[in-house]
């Protein structure tokens, strides 16, 4: 157990470890440390003096608090624990969010972390309101504005209730105010696919932009809005792309290859961290959705439709076009039927010569349905989409 006389300079001068987590202790106060974890995130904790197995009961994060008032605190905490005596903590919301995302991070997978920190930022905004005094109808209150879109509302009380459990453990809370409420429903499965002619239209309303290159990606790759969004230069090797574990939805490696259509699409720039980056923001992915995808369909002239249905789309064209089932599961990496079980311990066969061929024979057919058709001359506006779609054509084709 590494012990250190806590004082604000050596509190400071901690540095992170090469991996997990290691926690300090105190010369002083016995029971009081402080836990750095490897991304350099630093919180004061106190070791619960009745616990057989040395559970650390978090006190706060530094240097949202200072050692002075994390050691009164702890020295509190401590006495209450001698005592016999447990007392639900005086916590502000926002507080208890910082030091939960920061235990978050460190345990779960980033595209989870990015979720439930959206989420909860997003849709739960209470302020410095105490963590006691949120009630049942103030939790219900911000759900129910989400009732439109019942998929996110599903996602948002997954998310808050996890939050709320966590401050009830960590005694922030002496009652769980979500233990009533029922989880919604969420949204009914799908079948929406999109005929030739509405995905031409949605495609040639596409501007040449981070959303626009997404969604064609979509249309040409059938992948995952999240996957798409999330990609980055090293995951593209040539002709191939390579999808990590923790990005999957089945949180299985995936590798798949793509035509000269896809690739042509594929514009970054090098110092970015992802291929499709926030805007004003390089260092995170794109998170624009809501406003372009209305503008989309206003543009387009195509409404009822879901980005998540252009995969479906996708999938059921593969079909028409008489590619193989497996091969097609595989490219869109489904883990079912043939794949799923003891087959896919036996086969480790990977379809990248078959799924290349069925990539080559899907985008000749989307080539052929966007190739421009002969308008009458004399309109600017038919001349810049001529012009646009002749020349995306002629460079997936070279």
């Amino acid at each position: 157990m590494a012990k250190i006389a806590m004082t604000d300079l050596a509190v400071k001068a901690l540095q992170p470890p090469p991996k997990g987590q290691k926690t300090y202790w105190s010369k002083d106060l016995a029971g009081f440390g402080i836990r750095v974890s490897q991304g350099g995130a630093k919180t004061f904790v106190v070791l619960d003096p009745r616990s057989k197995i040395r559970i650390q009961q978090t006190v706060g994060r530094y240097p949202l608090i200072d050692l002075k008032t994390a050691r009164s605190a702890a020295k509190r905490l401590l006495a209450e624990a001698v005592l016999g005596r447990t007392q639900t903590q005086s916590v502000g919301w926002n507080t208890a969010l910082e030091t939960y995302l920061t235990e978050l991070k460190e345990k779960r997978k980033p595209r989870t972390y990015a979720d439930y920190a959206r989420l909860l930022k997003k849709h739960f905004r209470f302020g410095e309101t105490k963590l006691s005094d949120i009630t049942p109808a103030m939790i219900d209150g911000k759900l129910s504005k989400l009732s439109a879109t019942p998929a996110e509302q599903q996602h948002a009380f997954v998310v808050i209730r996890a939050f709320v459990k966590w401050g009830y453990r960590k005694s922030y809370i002496d009652r769980n105010p979500m233990d009533r409420m029922e989880e919604p429903k969420g949204y009914e499965a799908r079948d929406k696919v999109l005929n030739d002619d509405e995905l031409k239209k949605v495609w040639n309303a596409l501007e040449d932009s981070t959303f626009g290159r997404i969604v064609k990606l979509l249309i040409t790759t059938g992948q995952r809005e999240t996957e798409i969004a999330y990609l980055t230069p090293d995951m593209i090797k040539g002709d191939q792309i390579t999808l990590p574990s923790w990005l999957t939805k089945n949180k299985r490696e995936h590798t798949f290859p793509i035509g000269k259509l896809s690739a042509s699409l594929l514009h970054y720039d090098v110092g970015c961290k992802f291929v499709h980056p926030a805007r004003g923001s390089p260092e995170k992915p794109f998170n624009g959705w809501s406003k372009c995808k209305a503008a989309l369909d206003k543009r387009s002239g195509v409404s009822g439709w879901r980005l998540h249905d252009l995969r479906r789309t996708f999938r059921t064209k593969w079909e028409e076009l008489g590619i193989q089932p497996t091969v097609a599961e595989r490219y869109i990496n489904h883990i079912s039927g043939s794949h799923a079980g003891i087959s896919r311990v036996y086969n480790r066969h990977k379809y990248l010569s078959e799924m290349r061929q069925a990539v080559e024979v899907y985008e000749t057919w989307l080539q052929t349905l966007l190739a421009p058709e002969v308008k009458p001359r004399g309109s600017r506006a038919s001349q810049q989409w001529e012009t646009r779609d002749a020349a995306l054509i002629e460079e997936a084709s070279a």
